[in-house]
């Protein structure tokens, strides 16, 4: 009897263990929505019936898994799918992640793979008619187009002055992975006002939702303006040289002598041709049979060049060189000198910003839906395990047990492919210089100039064999750069005297205009050609 009790104790403590446990793991206050796409998402998801948005999704596994998720099954096309939370979840209290990840099974060329986080129904929106005029509180995940290349942070949010909802966007987000992998995308917004991005649980930014440093535009308004009814004082002299009103024009100065003179010393050379014309008629060409003087009229033998001109100095009239005048002096101008009267660059006062408001933390919208809202050119993009909680732990837990495994078998086949294809050696040090080439991108200090870098990348991608070349371009910028940091662009240029110069055109014109001024003119018809009449 005694034996049975204990072992009813033992079970009693046993299961109370087990259900604490359990309770911990999967608390409900702290994972607010897990959606694994472990079963079909029809009837849980509510796929937009909005005019245009007429793609499919798909409930697919996981390219080389068993893993299923939803699936952007067609190009070009617009997609809308939402999900409602069963109730309005606040972002201000604690900490609240979100996350969720996204393969790029064909690559990304023009399209996005980010999240919205929709506010309540009540702010004017029904799942129905999601579209990308849907109220949101924030939108999150990579974006790739062009030039744009991105994990995007946007927080919509509302100014506690005007009332009007305003996008702020997060400056300079972390780059999109390149590869066709499986890659999970956290974001981590904590009650002191900070914000982490991390990529394959690899932070890759940090940033301050208050700091005018982080966000575009910032969310506290600037304490003083410019005053738009200033007016700049008519004596105001901005002219930092003037020219020296002493100055005067030397006796000996010849404004008029010309740039260029004939060489005087210049001898005509020895077995000069006077008497022989440059081109003559080719001797080779026969009139066309089919040519009709009455129609074409005379029919004249095309030009070619005289061969006698080749064999000696020179044919024709003979003329002196020119050469540079060492008198010319070109349009005098008096030097510049400092002003007396300058007063620096105008600009208005500042005054008050009547639009200013301050703000101990953001007034983040509540979240009531997730929903996925975008136009791509590609098929293929794998949404899954998609998350939003309140604790760090959990996020990082569904990162180790969903997303890492599969992640390990996609780097392994892909090693394995390169490995097949011989270009283990080289394409896996490419990769890593790729790799290395995005991390430089993201360089604070070259965000004036991330597009052109990431352009250049994407370009040696397609094209491994151009890797060297782009290595140099990018160098050639950082350098540019960091030179104008150290000594802050360009210097004053010195006055001096005018130089002659030949003429040229001030138009740059694009690389195709460049192209076509480039091409030699198609050779003239030799064998047809009629004379004036």
């Amino acid at each position: 009897m005694r034996e049975a009790k204990r072992v009813s104790l033992r079970l009693a403590i046993v299961l109370l263990l087990a259900f604490i446990s359990f309770n911990q793991l999967f608390a409900e206050d702290d994972t607010i929505l897990y959606e694994s796409f472990d079963k079909s998402f029809d009837g849980r998801w509510i796929v937009s019936e909005k005019e245009g948005y007429n793609g499919e999704w798909k409930h697919e596994k996981s390219e080389g898994h068993d893993d299923y998720g939803l699936l952007v099954s067609e190009p070009a096309r617009k997609y809308a799918i939402v999900k409602e939370l069963d109730e309005p979840t606040s972002l201000k209290d604690g900490t609240i992640v979100l996350q969720f990840e996204t393969r790029l099974q064909k690559g990304l060329e023009c399209g996005g793979a980010y999240l919205k986080y929709l506010r309540p129904q009540e702010a004017g929106w029904v799942p129905k008619g999601f579209d990308n005029e849907s109220p949101y509180s924030i939108m999150f995940g990579p974006d790739k187009c062009g030039t744009t290349n991105k994990v995007h942070f946007i927080l919509k949010h509302k100014n506690p002055k005007s009332g009007e909802y305003v996008e702020h966007h997060l400056k300079f987000p972390p780059s999109v992975p390149h590869d066709k992998l499986t890659h999970v995308y956290t974001a981590i917004l904590k009650p002191d006002n900070e914000l982490q991005i991390l990529v394959d649980g690899e932070e890759k930014k940090k940033a301050n939702f208050l700091s005018s440093e982080d966000f575009e535009p910032p969310l506290i308004p600037a304490k003083t303006i410019p005053d738009p009814d200033d007016v700049k004082p008519e004596d105001w002299d901005e002219r930092a040289k003037i020219p020296d009103p002493e100055a005067v024009k030397p006796d000996d100065w010849d404004e008029d002598a010309p740039m260029e003179i004939e060489d005087e010393d210049a001898v005509k050379p020895e077995g000069w041709l006077d008497d022989e014309p440059e081109e003559i008629d080719d001797p080779e060409a026969t009139k066309p049979e089919d040519w009709d003087e009455e129609e074409d009229g005379e029919w004249e033998a095309p030009k070619t060049d005289n061969p006698k001109c080749q064999e000696g100095p020179g044919c024709g009239e003979w003329k002196r060189p020119m050469k540079r005048n060492p008198a010319y002096k070109g349009k005098w101008h008096a030097p510049l000198i400092d002003n007396p009267n300058y007063k620096g660059i105008w600009k208005p006062q500042e005054i008050p910003n009547p639009d200013y408001f301050e703000l101990d933390q953001p007034e983040f919208e509540p979240i009531a839906a997730v929903g996925i809202e975008i136009w791509t050119m590609q098929d293929g993009i794998l949404f899954d395990n998609i998350l939003i909680a309140q604790d760090e732990k959990v996020a990082s837990s569904i990162r180790d047990t969903t997303w890492k495994p599969k992640f390990e078998v996609e780097k392994e086949k892909e090693k394995a492919t390169e490995a097949a294809a011989g270009t283990d050696a080289l394409g896996g040090f490419q990769k890593k210089v790729f790799e290395i080439l995005y991390q430089v991108a993201e360089i604070s200090f070259l965000s004036e100039h991330k597009d052109k870098i990431i352009e250049l990348i994407e370009k040696a991608e397609k094209q491994p064999i151009i890797t060297i070349g782009v290595l140099v371009s990018i160098v050639v910028v950082i350098l540019t750069v960091f030179l104008k940091l150290i000594f802050g662009g360009k210097k004053a240029a010195v006055e001096k005297k005018p130089e002659p110069v030949a003429e040229t055109s001030n138009t740059e014109g694009s690389s195709e205009e460049k192209a076509e001024e480039n091409e030699e003119p198609a050779p003239a018809r030799k064998r047809q050609t009629r004379r004036e009449t």
